[in-house]
C-alpha cells in the first residue's frame, strides 16, 4: 500500500521534480562572473531611508514630525497699461524644526525669465530647416524678454538685510540665529514685467486680445516665496529651471490686489470686501448662487462682460483676500470675464464651484466648466478626503493648464464661430478635472514637485482618470455617442507605445523632472497607469482604495515623500508591493508576457525514457522492481493514439489500484480523474513582473480564467510552467485577454499563435472590402 501511495504521489509530482532536475542541471554548468539576477522581489531597503522619529516605517508622520510655516501680508498693484506688477510683502517665518537656522532661502521663480537666466542654455539645440516667422524672430532677432524680479529692498523693521541672489534663489543672512520655536519677520519690495504666456509660454502671464485691446491676466509665482526646510532635504533650494515645479511651506495669507476699477478678479482665499467690489446686482446673484446646487448662476453675464470690454477705466479698485493653511497664492483679473458660480455639497459643507472666462470661451465654457469643477470636487473627495476649502475656481486661459490653491488655469477654446470638436470639448473637461484635482495633490497633500514630479502629476492623473470615467457615467449625454469617457491617460493600452520605445529616451519615474525626456509620459501617464493597474488588477479596488485614502488623510497639509506613499500603501493594505514599486518606478522595464509552449501529456503504465532517467536520478535503477505511473508527451515517439481513447485508470493499472484501495465507491463517484494533462510554459521577455492572467478555452465551447499571483515569477524571472489537469480538450490559451497589464507585445500572448496576414494579404483584404 505504501508503495502504491508513493507512486500515485510520484506521478502528480512529475512536473515539480522535473523543475528541480532542471535547477540541478543549472548548478552543474560552468560558473559565470557577475550578478545577473535582477529579481524584483528583493526588499527595497537599499532604496529607502531608514525610518525615524520624523517618518515611520508604516508611512505615517512620526512623533517628532515638524514643518515650518510662512505667513504673508502683501499688497500688489497691476499696471494694466504697461503690463507690470508691483508688490510689497511682509513674511513671518516660523522655525518649527529642532535646528537653529542662520539663513533663509527665498524662491525667485520669475528669474527663470530674467535676461541673464541660464534656463534657456541648459539644453542643446540645432538649426531647424523651416520655422514660423514669429518663432524665428523671437529666437534669433528680438532682444530676450526680461521678466525677472527686480528686488528693490529686503528689510527688517526698516533696516536692510544682507541677501545674495543665485539665479532663482535668494539667501537672506539672518542678523541673529533663528532658534527652534522662534519666528522671523522681514519685508521684500519688488516689481517685474509680466510675460505674454501665449507667445513665450510660462505658467502665468497675460493674453492680449487685439480685437478689443484688452488683456486677461493669470498671475502666479508673482511674489518672492519661502523655500521648504524639512527633515529630508534641509533647505530645498534646487533651482527652478522650468520643468520641475514647486516646493512650498504652508501658511496664512492676507493679500490686497489693486487693479483697474472695471476689472473682474478672483483669487486664492476668501474675499473680504465683497460689498465694496461687487455691485448690488452681483451681490444678489451671488446670494442666489450659494443656494443653487443644480446649475451655475451668472454673477457677470456675457452681455455685461462685452460692455465692460469697451470701458478702460482709469480708476482702480482694491480686492482683499485672506487664506488659511495654503501653500501658495494666485489670482486672475480682466474686464473681459464672464463669471458664474454654483454650490456643491461636499461632506455636508457647501463649496462654491466657480468659472471665469471671456466670451471667446463660449458656448463651451458656460456649458461644461463649472459642471466639471463641481464633479471633480465630489469625485476626488470620495477617493481621498472632503475638500476643505470654500471654493474652487476654473479660469479660461489659452494654451494653459496650471494649478494653485483654490484656483487654476485651463485651456479649451472654441472656433471663432462658436463651433468646437470633441477633441476640444474633452480636452477642456479633462484639463479642468486635472487642474482642479491638483487642489488635493499637491496643494493639500503637499509633495515636493521640484524633486518628484510624479507625486503630484502621476497621483493626480490617476484620480483624474477615475473622475473622468465617473463623469461619463454621470453625464452620458456629454459623451454620446461614446459609451465611456475617452480618457487620454490611465488605461493600460495607452502607455505601451511609450514603454516599448527607445530606451535611450526613457528614464525611471523616480527621476527629477528636469532629467526626463518625455515628461508627460514619465510623470503623468506611466504612474497613472501603474496605479490604475495596481487598483484594478493587482490589489483589487477595496484594498487599494482604503490604502490610498489612508495615505491622503495621513498627509493632508503635510509634506510626504515617495517612501511615505509606498510604505502607506503596503501598510494599510497588507499587500507586499516592493516588487511593484521596484519595477514600475525604479526601472524602465516593460511588460511582455507570453505563451512560450504548450505540451499535452497522457498517463501510461509503460516506462518512458524520460521517466526511467528520472527514476535513476532518485535511486531506482530497474523500473520493473516497482509499480509506477508515467506520463508521455503527445508529440513524442513513445506516444500511441490508443492512450487518447482510454481513461487514465485504464492506461495506468497502479493508478486504478490506488483509487480502489484508498476511496470507497461513493467517494470515487464524486471524483473525476483528468483525461488530459497540459504543461503550459509562459515566458517573460519584458522585465516587469505582473500577475499572470490566463484564459483557457476548450473545444466544447467552455472557458475558464485563472489569475496566478505575481509571486509566480519570484524564483524564475524569465520562464514558468503550470500544469492544467482537465477532462476537456484544450483549444487555446490567451495571456492578459482584457489587456489590463500594459503588455507591449500581444503577438506572443496566444496559443496557438495567431498568424498575422502579410502585406499582400492585407492589400488583398482591403481591395475586397473596397
Amino acid at each position: 500500500m505504501k508503495k502504491v501511495k508513493f507512486l500515485f504521489t510520484f506521478i502528480f509530482a512529475f512536473f515539480s521534480l522535473l523543475a528541480i532536475a532542471q535547477e540541478e542541471e543549472q548548478n552543474e554548468k560552468e560558473p559565470q562572473s557577475g550578478h545577473i539576477n535582477q529579481n524584483k522581489f528583493k526588499q527595497l531597503y537599499q532604496e529607502f531611508s531608514t525610518p525615524n522619529q520624523y517618518r515611520t516605517a508604516s508611512g505615517a508622520p512620526g512623533s517628532a514630525y515638524y514643518q515650518n510655516t510662512a505667513d504673508y501680508d502683501m499688497e500688489v498693484t497691476l499696471d494694466d497699461k504697461n503690463q507690470k506688477l508691483y508688490g510689497e510683502e511682509t513674511i513671518t517665518y516660523t522655525n518649527n524644526s529642532p535646528d537653529p537656522l542662520t539663513y533663509l532661502w527665498v524662491q525667485l521663480d520669475q528669474n527663470v525669465r530674467a535676461k541673464d537666466s541660464k534656463s534657456s542654455l541648459r539644453n542643446g539645440n540645432s538649426i531647424s530647416p523651416v520655422n514660423q516667422p514669429g518663432r524665428f524672430v523671437s529666437e534669433y532677432v528680438e532682444e530676450p524678454f526680461d521678466g525677472g524680479f527686480n528686488i528693490e529692498k529686503v528689510t527688517q523693521n526698516g533696516d536692510n538685510l544682507k541677501y545674495t541672489i543665485n539665479q532663482t534663489m535668494m539667501r537672506i543672512d539672518l542678523p541673529e540665529t533663528l532658534e527652534s520655536g522662534d519666528d522671523f519677520e522681514f519685508s521684500i519690495k519688488w516689481w517685474y514685467n509680466i510675460n505674454d504666456h501665449v507667445v513665450n509660454r510660462g505658467r502665468s502671464g497675460y493674453e492680449y486680445f487685439p480685437e478689443d485691446g484688452n488683456y486677461a491676466y493669470v498671475i502666479a509665482q508673482f511674489f518672492p516665496r519661502m523655500a521648504v526646510y524639512n527633515d529630508v532635504e534641509g533647505w530645498q533650494n534646487y533651482q527652478f529651471w522650468g520643468s520641475g515645479e514647486f516646493a512650498l511651506p504652508f501658511g496664512n495669507y492676507k493679500v490686497k490686489i489693486t487693479v483697474p476699477a472695471d476689472h473682474i478678479l478672483d483669487a486664492t482665499g476668501k474675499l473680504q470686501n465683497r460689498n465694496k467690489v461687487f455691485s448690488k446686482k452681483m451681490m444678489s446673484r451671488y446670494e442666489r448662487a450659494k443656494e443653487s446646487f443644480d446649475d451655475p448662476v451668472l454673477i457677470v453675464t456675457q452681455e455685461e462682460a462685452e460692455k465692460a470690454e469697451k470701458g478702460f477705466s482709469i480708476k482702480t479698485k482694491t480686492w482683499e483676500f485672506e487664506a488659511e493653511m495654503v501653500r501658495d497664492f494666485a489670482f486672475t483679473t480682466s474686464r473681459k470675464y464672464i463669471w458664474d458660480m454654483q454650490a456643491v455639497n461636499v461632506g455636508g459643507k457647501n463649496v462654491m464651484a466657480v468659472s471665469l472666462y471671456p466670451k471667446e470661451g463660449n458656448p463651451l465654457w458656460e456649458e461644461y466648466s463649472t459642471k466639471a469643477v463641481a464633479h471633480t470636487l465630489k469625485s476626488y473627495s470620495a477617493h481621498t478626503f472632503d475638500y476643505p476649502y470654500h471654493k474652487a475656481i476654473s479660469v479660461h486661459a489659452k494654451n494653459q493648464g496650471m494649478e494653485y490653491p483654490m484656483i487654476c488655469w485651463n485651456y479649451g477654446r472654441p472656433n471663432p464661430d462658436g463651433t468646437y470638436t470633441d477633441r476640444t470639448k474633452f480636452g477642456m473637461i479633462s484639463v479642468i478635472i486635472h487642474e482642479v484635482g491638483h487642489n488635493f495633490f499637491p496643494m493639500i497633500v503637499n509633495s515636493d514637485e521640484r524633486q518628484w514630479g510624479w507625486m503630484d502629476e502621476g497621483l493626480n492623473s490617476f484620480v483624474e482618470y477615475m473622475a473622468e470615467q465617473e463623469f461619463g457615467k454621470k453625464y452620458p449625454e456629454a459623451i454620446a455617442p461614446l459609451d465611456k469617457y475617452p480618457s487620454r491617460r490611465g488605461e493600460p493600452t495607452k502607455i505601451t507605445s511609450y514603454m516599448k520605445g527607445d530606451q535611450q529616451y526613457i528614464t525611471p519615474i523616480m527621476s527629477n523632472p528636469e532629467n526626463v525626456y518625455q515628461l508627460g509620459n514619465n510623470a503623468y501617464g506611466k504612474p497613472a497607469t501603474a496605479l490604475n493597474i495596481l487598483r484594478e488588477t493587482v490589489m483589487g479596488k477595496e484594498l487599494f482604495d482604503y490604502a490610498f485614502a489612508t495615505y491622503a488623510k495621513r498627509w493632508m497639509f503635510k509634506h510626504p515623500t515617495p517612501e511615505d506613499f509606498f510604505r502607506t500603501m503596503e501598510d494599510a493594505s497588507g499587500v507586499d508591493l516592493d516588487w511593484y514599486w521596484r519595477g514600475w518606478f525604479y526601472t524602465t522595464d516593460y511588460v511582455d508576457i507570453g505563451v512560450a509552449d504548450v505540451k499535452s501529456y497522457f498517463v501510461t503504465d509503460n516506462p518512458t525514457k524520460e521517466g526511467k532517467e528520472m527514476l535513476k536520478r532518485y535511486g531506482v535503477e530497474d523500473p520493473s522492481t516497482i509499480s509506477a505511473v508515467y506520463v508521455v508527451e503527445e508529440s513524442s515517439d513513445e506516444f500511441t493514439e490508443d492512450l487518447k481513447d482510454k481513461s487514465p485508470l485504464e492506461n495506468a493499472v497502479t493508478l486504478n489500484e490506488y483509487m480502489m484501495d484508498n476511496f470507497n465507491n461513493q467517494e470515487r463517484r464524486t471524483m473525476e480523474v483528468p483525461q488530459h494533462f497540459y504543461q503550459i510554459t509562459f515566458n517573460k521577455p519584458g522585465g516587469l513582473v505582473m500577475p499572470l492572467i490566463v484564459e483557457y478555452k476548450y473545444k466544447d465551447g467552455s472557458s475558464e480564467r485563472v489569475t496566478y499571483p505575481p509571486q509566480i515569477w519570484r524564483k524564475n524571472d524569465n520562464e514558468v510552467s503550470r500544469v492544467l489537469a482537465t477532462n476537456k480538450e484544450l483549444e487555446s490559451v490567451v495571456v492578459d485577454p482584457d489587456l489590463e497589464t500594459a503588455d507591449v507585445n500581444i503577438e506572443n500572448n496566444s496559443w496557438p499563435r495567431k498568424e498575422e496576414p502579410n502585406e499582400f494579404e492585407k492589400f488583398k483584404e482591403k481591395q475586397t472590402k473596397g
